[in-house]
Formats: structure tokens, C-alpha cells, sequence
């Protein structure tokens, strides 16, 4: 069984292990995301002994995922202080002569969610993470999608709701769905945690109306055959249910298939593979590797 290093670069940590081509972990560790040099040290340290044949790096972005092009490998103009412009895979191949697969966290945890998690069997998915920034991959016909580069479905543009006075936490847009629905917009817009803000039936209506749009627009446009929540707000487990309403009330009968008329509560779900869904999607990536090289 061939052993695979795994990469989950997130703005607040890296988690680093070691899988094989089954999905399974055999070793991880938790690195917190400081300077590249301070972070990339550690992650070469962790690596250094260990026996592996391909690495999966799965990525904050925005990134470079297309082969071939100038800045492939490149973390490009992230709002992350000190990581615009940084050549991660670059480093990464200074120290391992090994096939690399580079992607989006999102899009490489969209693909361990088709192989292994709750979108097992199905070609086409979308995975959605909420939580200090929102960001969205997808599968389509059993391949992550890219073209120009990677998707940026955080970032699109929602109607605002007509009670929210918020102006919008994204540094780029302000009001995307990732400026008026990330945790730090919950944050900054109610004044509390959005772990704090559990009973208040009025954030999370908001919340839900902001996610329900973004979904259905990810229906509309890429036709799903499931569509899996992830990230710290998705852990408001009573979030699910009011989105599922909203999604298909804002459809009104037009996608008229039984997976969302009927089934919603199988249509929309939490990652199968749980917090280890954006490790578990870097294994994805290292399997990935080893198929292309």
C-alpha cells in the first residue's frame, strides 16, 4: 500500500500526515500558520523522516492550480499577511523528489468527500466550507473544476438582506457572501462569537438566507448531486435545516428532482469524513499524484 503526505495549508494551521491510497490516516500532526518561513521549517521537519511516494497539498488561496502557467504552485494575493506571491510547492520540491498534486483545500476536499465521504459513488459535488473565510470547490464529472484558475464561489454576490445594515467584511468586494456570512462578519455584525449566538433565532435566519442563495446559484449553475456544508459555522447543527427550507422555497418546484422536492435532508449535508475532511481531500490530491505521474 503505497503512503502519501498530505498537506491541509489553512490560514490558521497547517495539518500535516501521512495517508495511503485507501483514505486512510496513519499519522497527522497541527502546525500553526506563522510566516512561510516559520511555517514551512515545521512542515519540512514533520516530513523530513517519514516514507512517502507522492504529496497532496490542499490550499488557502487564492491560488496558481493550473499547470504550466507562470505562477503555478504560488499562493497569489491572499489577504493572509506575509504568503502573497509565495511558491509553496517550490519550497516543497527543494526538499521532496516526489509527484505532486497542488489544488484549492476546497476543491481537493470536494474530491475526498466523491471518494470516501458523503459524496461516495457520485461524480459530481460540491463542497462548501463557512467559517473565518467561505470558500467553495467542486467535482464535476469525477474531476475537480479549474480553468482560467480555481473557482471562487466565496466570493460571489448575494441579495442583501433587507434588515442587515452590515456593510461587509471582504477586504476585496465588502458585501460578497463571504463579507456578510463568514464567522467575522457574523462577528462584527452581532457583536459576539457565533458560538455565543447560539439561541439568537435572528442570526442564524440571516445566516441561512445568505448560504440558501449561494446554493441555489451552485444548483443552478453546476447541477450537483450533492452539495456538503463544512467549516466552524456549519457546526450551528441548526443551521442545516433552516437552509434546506430556504433553498428549496427559493427554487419553488424549478429543479424538479426528488433529491431536492423530497430528499433535501440527504441533499445537503455535513462532510462524511468529519474534521477530517480537508486532510482526507490532500490524501485525494497525493492519489491524484500518483495516477498523473
Amino acid at each position: 500500500m503505497k503512503k502519501i503526505a498530505a498537506i491541509e495549508a489553512g490560514g490558521t494551521k497547517f495539518i500535516c500526515g501521512i495517508g495511503n491510497e485507501n483514505g486512510e490516516i496513519l499519522d497527522k500532526t497541527s502546525i500553526p500558520t506563522k510566516t512561510p518561513e516559520e511555517t514551512m521549517k515545521m512542515v519540512i521537519d514533520y516530513f523530513k523522516d517519514k516514507e512517502f511516494e507522492a504529496m497532496g497539498i490542499g490550499c488557502f488561496g487564492p491560488i496558481d492550480p493550473v499547470k504550466g502557467s507562470e505562477s503555478y504552485g504560488y499562493i497569489t494575493k491572499t489577504p493572509k499577511p506575509h504568503w502573497s506571491d509565495y511558491d509553496i510547492v517550490g519550497e516543497l520540491k527543494k526538499h521532496f523528489d516526489v509527484p505532486m498534486e497542488f489544488d484549492t483545500d476546497v476543491n481537493s476536499a470536494a474530491l475526498g468527500e466523491s471518494l470516501w465521504g458523503a459524496g461516495q459513488g457520485l461524480s459530481s459535488v460540491v463542497y462548501i466550507t463557512v467559517g473565518t473565510g467561505i470558500g467553495a470547490g467542486a467535482v464535476i464529472n469525477g474531476k475537480m473544476l479549474q480553468g482560467l484558475t480555481h473557482p471562487e464561489m466565496g466570493h460571489i454576490f448575494v441579495k442583501r438582506d433587507k434588515n442587515d445594515p452590515y456593510t461587509g467584511k471582504c477586504p476585496f468586494h465588502k458585501d460578497c457572501l463571504e463579507g456578510l456570512a463568514a464567522g467575522p462578519a457574523i462577528e462584527e455584525r452581532w457583536g459576539d462569537k457565533a458560538y455565543n449566538l447560539e439561541e439568537r433565532n435572528e442570526v442564524w435566519e440571516m445566516e441561512a438566507y445568505y448560504l440558501s442563495q449561494a446554493l441555489v446559484n451552485y444548483i443552478l449553475i453546476l447541477s450537483p448531486q450533492k452539495i456538503i456544508m463544512g467549516g466552524g459555522v456549519m457546526k450551528q447543527s441548526h443551521l442545516f435545516p433552516l437552509i434546506r427550507k430556504m433553498v428549496r422555497e427559493t427554487l419553488n418546484g424549478y429543479v424538479h428532482k426528488k433529491e431536492i422536492l423530497e430528499d433535501i435532508d440527504n441533499y445537503i449535508v455535513y462532510p462524511g469524513l468529519k474534521e477530517n475532511a480537508g486532510l482526507m481531500g490532500s490524501v485525494a490530491l497525493g492519489r491524484l499524484a500518483l495516477e498523473n505521474r
